[in-house]
Parts: C-alpha cells; sequence; structure tokens
C-alpha cells in the first residue's frame, strides 16, 4: 500500500519504540496496514552532542530542530516527541496538537551496588545530565558527588557498567517503553522526586493547517494528558524554563478537574518552594500560568539571579 503518513523521531531505541506506539495507535484509529506509515528516523544534534550538558550547548530545541526542518521541507507529516524535551515556544507554523495517554511520569534509580539512593555510600557518583535531578539529588543527599551522564538509555546504562557511576536515574516510562523496567532498583515518590514537565507524555508536532493530517491525528489525541501537559507547558514558560532552570511540574486530570503542583529549586539543592493549583481542566494553561506568576512572586528576584 503506497505511504499515507511519515511519522518522524529521533533515532535511539525509546525514540523508536514511542514512534511505534504512535504508529499503532494510527493503524487502528484508521484500518491501516504497518506499510501505509512510514517511520523516518533522524539523528539530532542533541543525540550528537554527549560531552557537555545541553544547558551549554543550546537547550531543548537540539533535541528538535532537525525534526522540525523536516516537518518544513515537507520530509515528514508529524513528528514523535517525548514531552519534557520540547521548548514551550515552538517554531512559526508548527503545533504540539496530540498527546497520547500519559505514561507513569515517576523518575527511577538504577544502582549498581545500592538499592536507593538513600543507601549510597557517602561520596558516591551519582549519574545524571538533567540540572533537575542533580538539584533534586543534591537535596536528598549533598555528600554524593554528581557526574554528567548524557546519553540514550543504553548509553547510561553502559556507562554504569563501566564504573563511571555507582548509580543513575532514567524516567520510569521509558524504561517500561523498552520493556525494561525490571532493571530499577527503586522508583522515586512524587513527593520526593517531582518529576519534569511533560515527563511520560509522547508528543506528536504537525504543520499548523494541514487538514488531512489534523484529521488523521485526531482519534489518538488524549484529552487529559494534554489538558496536563497544558497547564505543566504554561508553568514552565511563565518561569522561562529551559535547561538551565531546575523546575519540576506535575498535572493530574478526573472528572474534569485539574490538579497541580509545582517547584523551583535552587541547582544546588539547598533552596526551593513549591506550589499547589486547582481548577476545571478547560482552564489547564491560565492554572500553569499563574501558578507560575505565584511561584515567581514567592520566591523573589533574587531566587533567580544568575539562572537567566
Amino acid at each position: 500500500m503506497q505511504t499515507v503518513l511519515k511519522i518522524g523521531t529521533r533515532a535511539s531505541q525509546l525514540a523508536m519504540a514511542q514512534a511505534h506506539e504512535a504508529r499503532a495507535r494510527l493503524m487502528k484509529a484508521h484500518d491501516l496496514p504497518e506499510s501505509a506509515l512510514e517511520i523516518v528516523p533522524i539523528t539530532t544534534t542533541g543525540d550528537r552532542i554527549q560531552n557537555r550538558p545541553l544547558s551549554e550547548a543550546g537547550g531543548k530545541g537540539l533535541f528538535t530542530k532537525e525534526l522540525e526542518e523536516a516537518l518544513y521541507d515537507q520530509r515528514i507529516d508529524i513528528a514523535v516527541h517525548s514531552s519534557k524535551d520540547m521548548p514551550t515556544v515552538l517554531p512559526k507554523g508548527l503545533e504540539l496538537s496530540t498527546f497520547l495517554p500519559r505514561e507513569d511520569a515517576r523518575d527511577a534509580f538504577i544502582g549498581k551496588t545500592a538499592k536507593s539512593i538513600v543507601d549510597l555510600p557517602k561520596g558516591a557518583k551519582l549519574g545524571s545530565s538533567s540540572l533537575r535531578r542533580q538539584a533534586l539529588i543534591r537535596r536528598i543527599r549533598p555528600d554524593l558527588d554528581v557526574v554528567l551522564f548524557r546519553g540514550n538509555v543504553q548509553t547510561r546504562l553502559r556507562k554504569l557498567d563501566e564504573g563511571v557511576a555507582e548509580g543513575t536515574i532514567l524516567a520510569l516510562a521509558g524504561l517500561r517503553r523498552l520493556g525494561m523496567e525490571h532493571i530499577a532498583s527503586d522508583v522515586m515518590g512524587l513527593d520526593v522526586f517531582p518529576p519534569a514537565p511533560g515527563q511520560g507524555a509522547i508528543s506528536i508536532e504537525n504543520r499548523i493547517g494541514d487538514d488531512v493530517v489534523a484529521q488523521m491525528l485526531r482519534p489518538i489525541h488524549h484529552v487529559e494528558t494534554g489538558q496536563a501537559l497544558a497547564c505543566e507547558r504554561a508553568f514552565l514558560a511563565s518561569l522561562d524554563g529551559s535547561c538551565r532552570t531546575p523546575i519540576a511540574g506535575y498535572a493530574t486530570v478526573a472528572d474534569g478537574r485539574l490538579n497541580f503542583k509545582g517547584l523551583i529549586i535552587t541547582p544546588d539543592g539547598t533552596l526551593w518552594h513549591e506550589i499547589a493549583a486547582e481548577g476545571e481542566a478547560g482552564n489547564a494553561a491560565v492554572i500553569g500560568r499563574q501558578a507560575g506568576a505565584d511561584i515567581r512572586a514567592m520566591a523573589g528576584p533574587q531566587f533567580f539571579e544568575g539562572w537567566f
């Protein structure tokens, strides 16, 4: 059968698994064979940079630039992303129209010598590239040596085997999508280790005004996940959130009501502020923006000095 839709994705195993999930949902929604939906793997700048933090290399856009160029050039029709990798401002003419049902948003600890962060010996090396995770680790265990850990899931696990660190933190959702949940030594609670905005949710980016694509995507959009992400992304945007800022945020939607909790924390993990908000799910973005404004006022301008 002729290709109906070209699905762009990063080339990592996890990204490919997410693209396959999107394809499976589209196949079911439209009764299409696998051959009608072509998956197009694209290596991004963020995948190639392994030796320094994203905050120093250019931020979240490094994982999306090449995919968005392919959308502009019509080499692909949609791009499948990890929502937490998406900048809050998208290029002109593109939109995040579709969110798949969210997986578990919690983080998981993978240890070689200990079952949890608490059990690690004093001074142990714990690998992470996320400023949020680094700050939360330091809040829990300021005595640990937090080292840079870039790369996909398989790369990070190889670094553990090579003894670069005694443990690392990965998203539980990613492990589940790879069928690797069993390697998690511990799953951190949301209150102790709140997730990044968008964590666990797959999003789909497409060209605004492409009605054929929009019609294909509509049946697979999960409304509640979309509402939760609208709140979290608005919270992030109101704080100028990027890879330079340790920010956590998580919203849930049930029976038309949205509940949100957000956190900002200094990179050294010594000072933080938390906020909770709730309201009608239809007002998700408004709730997120207001929570961001409120926590910014709560923290005061001195909290953010040197961040932006």
